[in-house]
Parts: structure tokens; sequence; C-alpha cells
């Protein structure tokens, strides 16, 4: 028998923030780039294109309209692999569009969009190591480990923010509505990132011969079981050591209740932003 806790607090730690609730989630203005991005003229081109094919004025079509059709397409191609008739509706530019247009409401409502998205996963964060450091502490005294696997179930919204606070996927230019072009080749594709199904595992290896006690534990990360390269390395491998000191900030130092604190200010939304 499994032994299954909920731990939302945890897990949907974006629901138990207030400063992102009201300055992202609950806030029109966080989300400019993507409107501004919907009235622009890549999606007004996909517009007349689709609108074109149905034999429609393109008035009549908007953006949301358009990507309910996209996601119609995409969802039955994904759940059931079959193509969809509205998938017909669009060509391979068509798509890239329509996929800027979600990473940039994902950069900007879980990813590097405002720091709160990815500071409200710090309690989580947190977590996996105080999960390691006690695999670690247990193997040192030669005790059996107590939790040799440890299984957290969340959503997309859970690891985007989590693996920007780590750092992934981050490109030297943010997300916006007038550089997409020059964003052909960006890192930040959540389509990539969290997929279906998507996974981030964390495994402790115990060196038995290690030449120093420094390295005798090690760590990798798999997202969606492919192997991360550690962003202070280069490398699929890392001392454990190394990696807390590479994240000791964010271990020591990010407290979820006073990230998420609302500011006692007469200051509006777009202000804190």
């Amino acid at each position: 028998e499994a032994d299954i806790e909920v731990n939302d607090p945890l897990l949907r730690f974006f629901e138990h923030c207030p400063r992102f609730v009201a300055l992202v989630e609950e806030n029109d203005a966080a989300m400019a780039q993507v409107e501004a991005f919907k009235e622009g003229p890549e999606m007004r081109r996909v517009l007349e294109r689709v609108a074109g094919t149905l034999c429609l004025p393109a008035e009549e079509l908007n953006a949301d309209l358009v990507q309910v059709a996209f996601l119609t397409c995409s969802y039955e191609l994904a759940i059931r692999n079959v193509t969809s008739p509205w998938c017909s509706l669009f060509s391979e530019e068509d798509a890239k569009v329509l996929e800027y247009l979600n990473d940039l409401k994902q950069y900007w409502k879980r990813g590097y969009g405002y720091e709160i998205n990815s500071r409200s996963s710090c309690s989580l964060f947190q977590d996996i190591f105080q999960q390691l450091d006690k695999a670690v502490e247990e193997s040192k005294s030669s005790k059996p480990i107590s939790s040799p696997v440890i299984v957290q179930v969340g959503h997309a919204e859970t690891l985007q923010p989590l693996l920007a606070l780590m750092g992934f996927f981050k490109d030297p230019e943010p997300l916006r509505a007038d550089n997409y072009a020059r964003q052909a080749q960006r890192k930040f594709r959540s389509g990539r990132i969290v997929p279906y199904a998507a996974n981030l595992l964390f495994v402790l290896y115990h060196c038995d011969h290690a030449k120093t006690a420094r390295e005798e534990y090690q760590v990798q990360m798999l997202l969606n079981e492919q192997a991360l390269p550690f962003l202070h390395s280069n490398q699929t491998m890392a001392l454990y050591a190394d990696l807390k000191d590479y994240y000791r900030d964010i271990l020591q130092n990010c407290r979820f209740e006073e990230e998420c604190e609302l500011p006692q200010s007469n200051s509006t939304a777009a202000d804190e932003l």
C-alpha cells in the first residue's frame, strides 16, 4: 500500500502565494506582452490565412478563437494520435507563431517574466534538498535509507517555476511581443520543457571508491528522462556538495512566507511588476 499524502501548499505553491496570485495570476496587466502579441503583425497574418481557408472575413476571427482551433488539433494528435481536420487550417509557420504565443504566456506567468513566479517555488526546492540531505546523513551513519524513493505529483505549473528558479532554459533576452523573429532559437520552449507527463528526477549516488569525502556523494538530474546538464559545470553529474554551494542563496535565504507576502503600500499591481 502506497503512503499517499496530499500536500497542496508544497506542490501547488502558486495557489498559496498571495503575491503571485494578486500581482500575476489575477492581474490582467501582467500579461501585457501576451495581449500585445495577439494584436501584432505575426498573429494578424495567421488570422488572415486561417480566415481565407475558412472563407470568412478576417474580422470575424480573433487570436483566442484561432488558438482554440490550434489546441484542438494538438490535443487530438497527442491524445488520440489522429490528425484532426483542424490541423489543416495551419501552416508550419502558423504553428510556430502559435507556439510562441503559448510560450509568451508561460514565460510571463510561470517562468522568468516576474521574479515571484519562480521564487514562490523555493519551498519545494528546499524540500527536495532536505530529503537528499536526510539520505546522505543516513548513509553516512550506515542506517537504511528510510525513503529510497520519493514521488511528488504535480502539474506543469509546478515544474516550470521550479526549473526557472534553478536557472534552466533562460534566454539572454526576455520573450516579448516585439522580438518573435529574434527568439527563433530560444531555449524557453514550454512544449519541450513541460510536455504531457513531464517529470524531473533527482538521483543521489553514493560512490564507494571516492578519493575524498566531498566526492563521496554525487547527483544527477533528468528532465523528461533525459540527463540535464548542470548550469555550474555543464556536466550531467555533479558533486552534491558543489550543487548545494551553487544554490546556497536559495537554500538559505529564500523564505516562502516573506517572498509571497503582499506589499504593504499604495502602489498598484502594475507598479509592483
